[in-house]
C-alpha cells in the first residue's frame, strides 16, 4: 500500500517521538547496565583486596623480606588466576611479582596506585586502557605497617573485554527490541489510518459522484463510529439532494406548463382574432380569454419573482395600519363567481368589527388569494370551503377549511417547502404554500395546515394586532 497524504504525516509524526523515546531509553538501560557490570566487577576486586589486607596486617610489623616472601606466597597460590591478575607491589611503587607467571611489565599506566596512596582507606580504583589498548579495570590495597607507613601493596586486575561484548550483546537486543517495537508500531499504524483513510477516500469518491449529479450514490457504512456517523450524513445528503433535484425537475415542468397553458390561449385567440370575419359575441369571448390568461401569466410571473426576493433575502413589506376584515372579503369575494361556476359553495362568516393589524395589504391578500385558490383546486363539485375570522389574546385567526381531498400524512410535513407539490395532477408551482408561510413570517405571525386524506384541510393563518405603542408610532 503506497504510504501518503495523511498517512504518511501521522507515521512520520507518531514514529519521531516513539524513536527518540526508544533511542533515549535505549540509551538510559545501556548506561545503567555498564555501570551494574562495572560496579559487579569493582566490588568482586574490593572484596579480594579487603580479604587481602585482613590477611597481611598480621605481617605489618614483620621485617619487609619477610613480608615480601608472604606476598609471594599469597601470589603463587591464588587460585582465581583464570578470573583476574594480582600483582605486588614493592615500597618503590614497582610491581615484583604477577600471578601471570610473566616478569612484570611496569611501563603500564597505574593511576589507581597513586590514587590509593592518598586515600584514606588505601584503596585506589581505576578503569583504563593498557599499553596493549586492551580495557581493564585495576584495584589497589596499600599494605600499611603499624607506624602508619606504607610496607607494599596489592593489585588486582580484570580484564574488561568480555565484560563490554556482553555489555554489548545486552545494547543489541535492546535495540532489536526497539526495531521490533517500532517495526509493530508502523504496521499497526498503517492498518489503523487505513481503516481510516479508506473510508475517507470512498466518502470522496462518493462525494464527487453526488456532485456530479448521481443521487443514487451511496457510501457503505462499515463502522459505527464517527467514520460511519459521517457516512450516514452523507448518504442522508445524498437523499435530501435527490428529493430536492427531483422537485426542482417536477417545478421546471410544472411552471412549464402553467405558462405554456395560457400562452396557448392567447396566441390561439389572438390568431382567431387576427384573421377577421366574427361575430361580436366571438370577439368578446376571445379578448375576455386573452385577458383573463393575461391576467394568470401575469400573476404566475409575479409568485416567481416574489419567490426570487424571498430566496435572495429582498422580500420587502410596506407596513401600515390596516383592517384585516376588508382585505378578507374583497379576497373571498374575488372568488365568489369561480366557486359558483365550478359548482362549489364559498361561505364567509364576517364578523362585525375586529382590531387593526400591522402588515403589507398586498403581500397579506397574496396569502388569502392562495390560500383560498388552493381550496377550490383541491374541493370536488359539490364541495365546501368556509372560512372564519376571530380574535383571541392579541391575535386575529383566520381558517379557511374545506372538503375536499385532503393532504396524505406522509407529505403534510413538506407542504410548506418550496417546489413541494403533494398532488402533481393539479395546475400550480409548488412554491405558493412557502411564499405564504414566509409572508406570515415576516409579519410576525404563522400559517398552520391541518388536514386528512379524504375528509378535508383547514389552513389557520396568525396574525398579531395592532398594539397602542405601535399604532402611537
Amino acid at each position: 500500500m503506497a504510504v501518503r497524504g495523511i498517512t504518511r504525516r501521522w507515521i512520520a509524526n507518531s514514529l519521531t517521538v516513539i524513536v527518540l523515546v526508544l533511542v533515549m531509553l535505549v540509551v538510559i538501560l545501556s548506561v545503567m547496565m555498564q555501570q551494574y557490570v562495572y560496579n559487579s566487577i569493582q566490588s568482586q576486586l574490593k572484596g579480594r583486596s579487603e580479604e587481602a589486607g585482613n590477611l597481611f596486617s598480621s605481617y605489618s610489623n614483620q621485617a619487609t623480606q619477610d613480608f615480601f616472601g608472604s606476598v609471594r606466597d599469597y601470589i603463587e597460590n591464588f587460585t582465581a588466576k583464570n578470573e583476574m591478575e594480582v600483582m605486588g607491589i614493592n615500597l618503590s611503587g614497582k610491581v615484583f611479582i604477577t600471578s601471570t607467571g610473566f616478569a612484570p611489565d611496569n611501563s603500564q599506566p597505574m593511576p589507581d596506585y597513586q590514587t590509593a596512596l592518598q586515600d584514606e582507606s588505601s584503596f585506589g580504583v581505576w578503569v583504563g586502557s593498557l599499553n596493549s589498548g586492551e580495557k581493564v579495570m585495576a584495584v589497589t590495597k596499600i599494605i600499611r605497617n603499624s607506624n602508619g607507613g606504607v610496607a607494599g601493596a596489592l593489585r588486582y586486575v580484570v580484564s574488561m573485554e568480555k565484560a563490554n561484548q556482553q555489555i554489548l550483546l545486552v545494547v543489541g537486543f535492546l535495540a532489536l527490541g526497539g526495531l521490533l517495537i517500532i517495526a509493530f508500531i508502523i504496521f499497526s499504524n498503517l492498518y489503523f489510518m487505513n481503516s481510516i483513510v479508506s473510508p475517507v477516500r470512498q466518502i470522496g469518491a462518493t462525494a464527487k459522484r453526488i456532485a456530479q449529479g448521481d443521487f443514487n450514490a451511496r457510501i457503505k457504512k462499515v463502522n459505527n463510529d464517527e467514520i460511519g456517523q459521517l457516512c450516514d450524513t452523507i448518504n442522508d445528503m445524498a437523499v435530501e439532494l435527490g428529493a430536492a433535484e427531483k422537485m426542482k425537475n417536477e417545478f421546471i415542468s410544472s411552471v412549464s406548463h402553467e405558462l405554456r397553458t395560457p400562452l396557448t390561449a392567447i396566441k390561439g385567440w389572438a390568431e382567431t382574432l387576427q384573421s377577421g370575419g366574427m361575430d361580436p359575441g366571438t370577439y368578446e369571448k376571445g379578448m375576455s380569454v386573452i385577458i383573463r390568461e393575461s391576467e394568470r401569466l401575469s400573476g404566475l410571473v409575479e409568485e416567481l419573482l416574489d419567490f426570487s426576493r424571498m430566496q435572495n433575502g429582498r422580500m420587502t413589506l410596506m407596513m401600515e395600519k390596516i383592517d384585516l376584515l376588508a382585505e378578507l372579503g374583497e379576497a373571498v369575494y374575488m372568488f365568489s363567481d369561480r366557486a359558483k361556476a365550478e359548482d362549489k359553495y364559498l361561505l364567509y362568516e364576517e364578523p362585525a368589527m375586529l382590531s387593526p393589524v400591522l402588515g403589507d395589504i398586498n403581500r397579506l391578500r397574496q396569502v388569502f388569494v392562495n390560500i383560498i385558490d388552493n381550496a377550490l383546486k383541491y374541493t370536488s363539485k359539490g364541495g365546501t370551503i368556509q372560512v372564519t375570522v376571530s380574535e383571541q389574546d392579541g391575535f386575529i385567526r383566520v381558517v379557511i377549511s374545506d372538503n375536499g381531498c385532503g393532504i396524505p400524512a406522509e407529505h403534510l410535513p413538506n407542504v410548506k417547502k418550496k417546489f413541494y407539490k403533494a398532488n402533481q395532477t393539479v395546475r400550480g408551482s409548488g412554491i405558493g404554500l412557502a411564499l405564504a408561510d414566509e409572508i406570515m413570517k415576516l409579519h410576525g405571525g404563522q400559517l398552520d395546515i391541518e388536514s386528512h386524506e379524504n375528509v378535508g384541510t383547514a389552513v389557520t393563518i396568525t396574525i398579531p394586532v395592532l398594539d397602542k405603542q405601535q399604532e402611537e408610532i
